[in-house]
This record gives structure tokens, C-alpha cells and sequence, in this order.
């Protein structure tokens, strides 16, 4: 059986998750469309919980380092720029005048993102194809055009979710953006 850890800001070792059920059905309660959430059992809600966290960790590429080297997940983080506060600065960039996130918390972003994320892998399984998978036809005469069929699966961290945490970092779940083109 699942035993969810959650991340408190110290670098735990045995971490397994941004967030606890507990902020899951809070964040859920002012959220519009939130049925697979509310529609789970509890263990079904931690699992997904962990599976965004993994899922997080895996695909985005956060600025600064961990703060602690036996930590088990990317946050907590050191040397975080904080864009939104006096000070902040474009990421890579450092001198002494920059304002950095707090280092002993996760930021609200990637628990809200978490949230997010163990949603929509309740509504449906995102992890199976790679994005931009199901291109059905490509054409150039005249004018470009890309269809997809529609009923493949959709990227793996939802839109929302990316937008969340895209200042804490980069989204490097896109390949390189190639299809597979066959010529009739």
C-alpha cells in the first residue's frame, strides 16, 4: 500500500509528493470541472498525487539546485530567482542584488501544478504516447495544414500546469518536434 510523503521543505530523503490529499481537495474546492477528482477514492487521489510529482520531477528542468543532496524530489531548491519580486532577474543571470524563492519551501506553483497533473492523469492516462503523437496527414499545396486525430492521447502535463511552473524552470517533455512523414 502507497504511503504519500510530502515534500515540507527540508529535503526529505522518503518524499514522494508536492501535496497532501488534504491540499488536493482544497485546492479542488475552488476549481471549476474537478469531477475525476472529487470522483476518486482517497488512495486513488495519493496516487495520482505521487504520479504528478514523478511526473514533474521527470519532465521540467528547474533553475538553482537542490538543497539538499539526499533529497528525494527537486524541491526544495537554492538560488531559485524569484522574477516576480524586486530584484528578480532573468534565470542565469546572478549578482548579489537578486531575489531568490525561500529554500526551505516548495513554491506554491509546483503544489499547484502537482494538483493539477494528478487531475488530469484521473480523467485519463497521459503517459502512454509521446505528445504530438496521431498526426494523420500533413499537407503543403496551396496552404499548410496538420491534422491530428483527435482522439489520441493529450501532452503529458496539461497546459495549465506547464504555465504554472514555466518561471521555476523549463518543460522539457517535447521531443524535437518531428513527425514521421510518408509520401503518398
Amino acid at each position: 500500500m502507497l504511503t504519500l510523503v510530502v515534500e515540507d521543505g527540508t529535503g526529505k530523503s522518503d518524499a514522494n509528493s508536492y501535496a497532501s490529499r488534504a491540499t488536493g481537495d482544497a485546492y479542488f474546492e475552488g476549481r471549476l470541472n474537478a469531477t475525476a477528482w472529487t470522483g476518486a477514492t482517497e488512495a486513488n487521489r495519493e496516487i495520482a498525487l505521487v504520479m504528478a510529482t514523478r511526473t514533474i520531477d521527470s519532465l521540467f528542468r528547474f533553475h538553482g539546485w537542490k538543497r539538499v543532496e539526499t533529497q528525494a524530489l527537486q524541491w526544495p531548491r537554492i538560488e531559485v530567482p524569484d522574477v516576480d519580486l524586486p530584484g528578480g532577474q532573468v534565470p542565469g543571470l546572478r549578482w548579489s542584488g537578486c531575489t531568490y524563492l525561500p529554500e526551505d519551501k516548495v513554491p506554491v506553483a509546483v503544489v499547484n501544478a502537482a494538483c493539477e497533473l494528478a487531475l488530469a492523469l484521473l480523467a485519463e492516462d497521459r503517459s502512454g504516447d509521446p505528445e504530438g503523437a496521431g498526426l494523420v496527414s500533413l499537407g503543403v499545396t496551396g496552404a499548410f495544414s496538420m491534422v491530428f486525430d483527435p482522439t489520441r492521447p493529450k501532452p503529458v502535463v496539461p497546459r495549465l500546469g506547464v504555465g504554472m511552473l514555466r518561471r521555476l524552470g523549463e518543460y522539457c517533455g517535447t521531443g524535437g518536434g518531428a513527425v514521421v512523414l510518408v509520401r503518398v
